[in-house]
């Protein structure tokens, strides 16, 4: 269906791709791994035509279409989400485009006089939108954006007006309504709360195109894909099995390799010590000779690539008190929106909240209120002695000074650091070589949120608040992170809509329902075993 025969690809100066080759089979589901900048956008690119091979060819089977979802939505004001994401359907959306158009002519006093022909024109595009199921196309829009957690209004609403990640769903929307032949998701995953997650986990295991998808959800990955296409160093491997399954084999694969090194290196130094040793001598020459043409036919091993994983020892948190924070007949409202109605809840010494809830239930008011970051209305929020507390969310990216390069900020953040120290740093959380020289204020969402998290943990509180903290980072940096919190003594409270990192380090789960607010004592696994959902008000 979409074949990659030894394509190569430059980016300035990076080699992208060097003679390499994969397919995707019909109906196939494929996630595609790499590092950061090891071209998996550039993939995408080229299938959907808007770049060509330096050498090589992409080719797809004639009459299949594709539907390419990425970060770049583009502008989409003036339309209501519904529009938008019918937008992308083919003829049936310009058809939609016109039926409007001709129900504001009906509706316009000054066109009364037209008002015949406007009737007349509007009935034959309505039975042309009926032939094209357009009224089925606008429902299963509906549900579509239903799934992605747009209320009503939202999706009636001007999309100019939502954030830039509900943007982002809307875009999603579009290709997922568009049900082409071969869909290709570029983090599909990033911007999703939990039951949005789940939501079109179940959507795409239901699809029975061919799918293409990154994405830094190693548990979203997992329960869809049956196939993995790694590129490594230029060239592009297949795996057949779901993305742990590629773990193990490519961790057997580099084992396998480096015994075959090793053991060719032990034999070349074996026949080349024999050649040094007798190579003077005249009645060894023949030997000598013969040894010296078998080395040169000998077709050499290379040793596995060693991908780039950096440990960070972050310097172990100051002990504090048992009682780490306490809420006590806690009121929030947001205009007439109660959130909390005398909500009382505390966290103690190495106790590990993961705060669950669907959108709207008060997770991050949760946090913000715990924080410090917004105030109870009624009731109190006292924080316990020698708590020291650390809080990430989407203000503290916004802390970053513009003007500073990234090792700069480190630098004032942490004077008394060494410049090995903070490389190291650096280099955990995604910033290697001549990034660190970035300034701020050209940083992407994902790397400020990277940088902020950096500085958080280099330096650590005893108790850690949490908001998705996940967002952005990819399946290497978050391994990292969770290695390091596991190690972290101190008291966390958290929200995330990554399975793993919730399943890795909660050891409590609080529920925000409609009803009230509900304590489950062990973590994320046992919430799900007792409840038999993966996010407050889904069943499995």
């Amino acid at each position: 269906m979409i074949r990659l025969d030894a394509i190569s690809k430059q980016s300035g100066t990076h080699l992208l791709f060097v003679e390499a080759s994969a397919s995707v089979l019909r109906g196939e589901k494929v996630g595609l791994v790499g590092p950061n900048g090891a071209g998996k956008t550039s993939l995408f690119r080229l299938i959907a035509g808007q770049e060509a091979p330096d050498e090589g060819q992409v080719s797809i089977d004639r009459g299949v279409t594709i539907g390419y979802f990425n970060q770049d939505v583009g502008e989409m004001a003036g339309h209501s989400a519904v529009a938008e994401a019918m937008n992308g359907a083919g003829p049936v959306s310009e058809v939609a485009a016109q039926l409007k158009a001709l129900e504001a002519d009906m509706a316009d006093p000054d066109k009364m006089d037209e008002m015949d022909e406007i009737i007349e024109r509007y009935g034959e595009v309505q039975h042309r939108f009926e032939e094209l199921d357009g009224y089925a196309l606008e429902g299963r829009a509906r549900e579509v954006l239903a799934g992605l957690n747009f209320s009503d209004e939202m999706m009636d609403g001007d999309v100019g007006k939502l954030s830039g990640g509900w943007k982002m769903r809307v875009a999603l929307a579009r290709i997922l309504l568009m049900k082409p032949d071969a869909m290709l998701l570029d983090e599909p995953s990033n911007h999703l709360d939990l039951e949005s997650l789940i939501w079109l986990e179940d959507f795409l295991k239901g699809y029975d195109g061919a799918l293409l998808m990154t994405s830094h959800d190693r548990a979203f990955m997992n329960r869809i894909v049956g196939k993995i296409i790694e590129i490594d160093g230029g060239s592009l491997n297949s795996y057949s099995g779901d993305y742990e399954f590629y773990e193990q084999q490519r961790a057997l694969n580099e084992k396998q390799q480096q015994a075959q090194f090793e053991r060719q290196q032990a034999m070349l130094a074996k026949e080349i010590k024999f050649i040094e040793r007798f190579k003077a001598r005249a009645s060894h020459a023949s030997q000598v000779q013969s040894r010296v043409k078998k080395l040169d036919k000998i077709e050499k091993v290379e040793p596995p690539r060693r991908r780039q994983s950096v440990a960070f020892d972050f310097p172990p948190a100051p002990r504090s008190g048992e009682d780490v924070a306490t809420l006590k007949g806690v009121h929030k409202a947001y205009g007439a929106k109660r959130i909390y109605d005398g909500l009382d809840f505390q966290v103690r010494r190495r106790e590990r909240w993961a705060v669950m809830g669907v959108n709207g239930a008060g997770k991050s008011t949760l946090l913000k209120l715990v924080a410090g970051a917004a105030e109870p209305d009624a009731g109190a929020v006292t924080i316990g002695s020698a708590t020291k507390m650390g809080y990430f969310a989407q203000h503290a990216m916004e802390m970053l000074d513009g003007e500073a390069t990234i090792y700069e900020d480190l630098e004032s953040s942490f004077p008394q650091a060494g410049r090995g120290s903070l490389m190291t740093l650096a280099g955990c959380f995604g910033f290697s070589g001549d990034d660190v020289e970035k300034k701020c204020r050209v940083l992407s969402g994902g790397e400020k949120a990277r940088l902020a998290m950096a500085k958080m943990l280099y330096d650590p509180p005893n108790f850690l608040v949490l908001d998705e903290p996940t967002n952005h980072l990819d399946i290497a940096t978050k391994e990292m992170l969770i290695q390091a919190l596991s190690a972290f003594e101190g008291a966390m409270l958290f929200v995330s809509h990554d399975r793993h990192f919730l399943a890795a380090l909660s050891n409590r789960v609080f529920e925000l329902t409609p009803e009230g607010p509900h304590l489950y004592p062990g973590g994320y696994a046992e919430y799900v075993a007792s409840t038999g959902q993966e996010a407050p008000g889904l069943r499995h």
